[in-house]
This record gives structure tokens, sequence and C-alpha cells, in this order.
């Protein structure tokens, strides 16, 4: 897919001769395949290729974007004249000589999802399906997805950069649906890497479907959550949708210079506990999020946001980088190209602390434990959030005790970060695609074992008694 150089020199030299301050070009092929199967059977088998290219201008605060699925000198030209046309101020002669950097992260595909033949696929799928299954006769529905994507990207700007790459993701999610006494119960389960077909490896497919299937079953199990203010253990297992959605986005540069949120104007300042480090990461092997560049063409790295519970930076595209005078950290991220690059998290993860995850179990008289974050609600300018628990158990004198339902967490992310006084010496993983600006992009979160000394819980059962 690689254009000519000289071709991507003459495209962002059409974008930036009526004026302009940065202009860049995003090639992409993305061939995809999606298996699914419901109701006991093989659904869907789903194969495609789509292909494109977008040209953006960039003229002090005005972006211009257009786009194509024509990847051809001549209308790439004239994609690049329509963007041209936001930032006219006079006709002048440009030269781009683009320079080709290489990539210092190895991703390290083993199996080529493009190289299976997709009988290998569907029989991966029907194992989730039958694991899903067999896991207990109280299982009555099951839903299995498996996709993967071969994304192949030249991306060139007006600074000089030319990248191509391959981006290579595979994920397989399972729903299982478990009913009796009376009631209907789901159970989910998700696996997802910047990996090829060896994500489906060593029974690893049938064990998500079990785990889906066992949280169903055990929410059958579950007695009504109680309500009131308790302390809260979210395991390392719950994955960091509470950081992702309760701080992350609040650490997107673009949502920090318009106000939008709570962490504006904060840099230096203490945000969190002490002991409290929030990473994000493009760099982690076989996470979904994982990229060698992002779509811009920058490359990832370790961006370290808050730095024991003091805030240090947030994460920038070139946009945002460059309107407060910092690096691009490679958190630049779209779509497809059919959209412009806003910042996006990457694999985003509370670091891990030095306690033992039993003990800060073990240090609750009375509480709730989070085995598994639901979905939720946030407000970025103020932090407040509304999460619910997928799957949670009470805690007795140390002990983990019986399963609850129907329990919701309401804070303030801020403050919630501000209270955590212990911190797990583990990490859990989960993954998902982030939903910003109309956009969804490949993303996993993270976070240890940790306490929250006091939190909203909301139930059904209002008894009081924890």
């Amino acid at each position: 897919m690689m254009l000519d150089r000289r071709v991507l020199g003459d495209v962002l030299a059409a974008a930036l001769r009526r004026g302009g301050d940065f202009a860049d070009i995003f090639v992409e092929n993305r061939a995809t395949t999606m298996v699914s199967c419901e109701e006991n059977r093989i659904e869907r088998v789903k194969t495609g290729i789509d292909s494109g290219a977008g040209v953006r201008v960039i003229s002090g605060d005005t972006t211009a974007y257009a786009y194509t699925n024509k990847i051809t000198a001549d209308e790439l030209i004239r994609v690049a004249d329509i963007a041209s046309r936001a930032a006219q101020v006079s006709e002048r002669d440009v030269s781009i000589d683009l320079k080709a950097v290489q990539p210092t992260v190895d991703l390290d595909i083993a199996v080529m999802p493009d190289a299976v033949p997709i009988e290998d696929k569907t029989a991966v799928v029907a194992a989730a399906d039958a694991a899903a299954r067999e896991a207990d006769a109280r299982i009555k529905q099951v839903m299995v997805v498996y996709g993967d994507v071969i994304q192949d990207v030249t991306i060139a700007n007006s600074l000089g950069r030319l990248v191509e790459d391959r981006r290579v993701r595979t994920r397989l999610a399972v729903n299982a649906v478990a009913a009796g006494d009376g009631q209907i119960q789901t159970g989910f389960e998700a696996l997802g890497g910047t990996q090829g077909f060896e994500l489906t490896k060593r029974d690893a497919c049938e064990a998500v479907a079990r785990e889906a299937a066992r949280r169903a079953v055990a929410a059958l199990d579950a007695k009504p959550a109680p309500a009131g203010r308790m302390t809260v253990v979210m395991a390392g297992a719950a994955g960091g949708t509470m950081v992702h959605e309760a701080c992350g986005h609040g650490l997107e540069a673009d949502l920090v210079q318009k106000g939008l949120s709570v962490y504006a104007g904060k840099r230096g300042e203490q945000v969190a506990a002490s002991g409290i480090t929030v990473v994000d990461d493009g760099t982690m092997p076989r996470r979904y999020g994982t990229l060698r560049f992002d779509d811009e063409g920058f490359p990832t790295g370790k961006t370290v946001l808050i730095a024991d519970g003091v805030l240090k930076g947030f994460m920038y595209d070139y946009l945002t980088a460059s309107r407060d005078k910092a690096d691009p950290t490679g958190n630049g991220r779209r779509e497809s190209f059919e959209h412009k690059p806003v910042p996006r998290m990457r694999n985003t993860y509370i670091a891990p602390g030095k306690e033992d995850p039993a003990a800060v179990i073990g240090s609750v008289k009375n509480g709730l434990l989070v085995k598994k974050m639901g979905g939720g609600q946030v407000n970025t300018v103020n932090g407040d959030f509304v999460f619910d628990v997928a799957e949670g158990y009470l805690i007795r004198d140390g002990k983990v005790s019986h399963a609850v339902r129907g329990a919701t967490l309401t804070g303030n992310g801020p403050e919630v970060l501000r209270q955590i006084d212990m911190v797990g010496s583990d990490l859990g993983f989960s993954i998902g695609t982030c939903g910003k600006d109309g956009q969804g992009a490949p993303v996993s979160d993270a976070q240890p074992t940790i306490r929250i000394p006091e939190i909203v819980v909301g139930g059904t059962d209002h008894s009081g008694r924890p």
C-alpha cells in the first residue's frame, strides 16, 4: 500500500498551497473478519476490506479534513485541495522532504490472521459456545463473537515524517445468559490484544466462555445488594474501567484545553493519594491499545500522567501539543481514514503498589468487593460518576461472603483517587472500544486491587446492613 514518496510530498504541498501551519495524510487499508455464534449455531461469517485516505490541514485554531476511498495521485491531490481551501491566505509554493521513520517497538505477531482458514476461526467460536453451555445446566443462551483486523497505514506530514505500519488485533467476546428461579442474569467476558491468531491457543477462548457462564450463574445465586456508604475493595480482576472513565478522559488534552476537565489548571498539584500513579502506555506487549505509532505518525511511549498523587501531564495529539508548546505523546488516534485524529487513551492503568491483594480484602470489616465493573456514566467537567457492578460480593470480618446483584457505585473520580489508602501488588486488565467524538478506538485499562474507605453504594436492600 506504500504510496510513492513523491506523490505523498505533492499531496502535502497541495494541502498547504493556500496557507496553513501543518498538513498530514493518513492512508489506510483494513482487512477484517468477524464470526458470530448464537442459538448454538454459527450465525454470521463476514470478511471485508476497507481502504481510503484522509488529508488534514491545520491553520491556527481551524482544522479542515477531507477524505476519499479512491487512492490515486489525482484523487488525493483533489482532496488535499478541498482541505486547503479552509486555510486560504495566499498562493505559495511548498516543498516537503519526507524521511521514513522506523519503529522502535516490535509487536511480535506469531500467527497472522489472514493465514488462518476461516474453518479454524469458526471452530474456535463453536468451541467457546460449547464450553459456556457445558459450564452449567442453567446457561440457556450464549453469544460468541470472534474478530480480527489487519490494518496497514501510511502516514506522512509536513514536518517531513513518513511512517508505514501494520497493526494486527484479535478479539473474542462471550455473553452468557443464565435462567433459574424465575429470573434471568447475564455474564460477559472478553479477550483481545495486539496479537494474531495465537490469542486463541491454550484453551484461552474456552476459559473466557467458562468465565462468562460462571458470572451469569453467580448472579442467579446473588442476594440484593445493600445500599449506603461503605468501604469498597476493587479487585484487580475488575479491570480499569474506573480509571479509564473517571480519570483517563479528564487527562486527554483537548478536554483540558476546552475547560471540560476537572484536571484543567492543576498540573503539579496533588490530585490523588500518595502512592497512586496513573500511566498511559502505547508500547505494552500484546495489549489491546498497543501501537508502534499513533494515527499521526508519532511514536507511542509510556506517559506518566499522575506520579505519586501529583498531576504531571496530559495525553496529547499534535494539535493540542502545539497549543501547549509541548511534545506530542503519541495519543493522536482515529477510528479510520474517515475521521480526524483526537487525543485518546491507549493502555491506561493505575500502577501496582506493594500490598498483598488478600491483605487488602482482609483489612475490611464490612464492605463490598467488586470483581467486575459494568457500564456507567461520567461527567468529565466535575468528575462525578455512576457505575454498575457486574459482579460483587460482601466482605464480612475480612472474608469474602455471598454474591450480591444490583449494586452501583456513585462518587467523584478525583475524590476517589484521593481516598485510596491501600494499593495491591497485582494488575488486572480489561479491554474495550472507547467512544469519543463519534469515533471508536480499541483500548485496554487496568488497576491493582485497591481499597476505597468510603463510597456510596446503591442497591435494592435498604436495611442498612452491609
